[in-house]
């Protein structure tokens, strides 16, 4: 969805199935050093409009942001895998 600078930038993932959204994750800075998975806010009937505004918003903020669209068979037990901590 967007490419961002090759050695730096924030991750977004766009959880999709079947062209339907059901999760933006973003790599996050944990407290104690690690990056990990957390769910991003966007809304629940967010269609193409509102998803393009968000990516413009956090790309004026991060110019070497990176926005990965993903659309697999069984988005809750990826993001359920993925934002799971220890």
């Amino acid at each position: 969805m967007r490419k961002g600078d090759p050695d730096r930038g924030s991750l977004l993932i766009f959880v999709a199935s079947r062209g339907r959204l059901h999760a933006v994750l973003e790599r996050v800075l944990a407290m104690n050093g690690d990056y990990r998975w957390q769910s991003a806010e966007l809304p629940d009937s967010a269609g193409s409009v509102q998803i393009g505004d968000f990516l413009a918003k956090r790309a004026r903020f991060d110019e070497d942001l990176w926005a990965i669209e993903l659309d697999i068979a069984d988005p809750e037990r990826f993001i359920a895998e993925t934002t799971l901590t220890a």
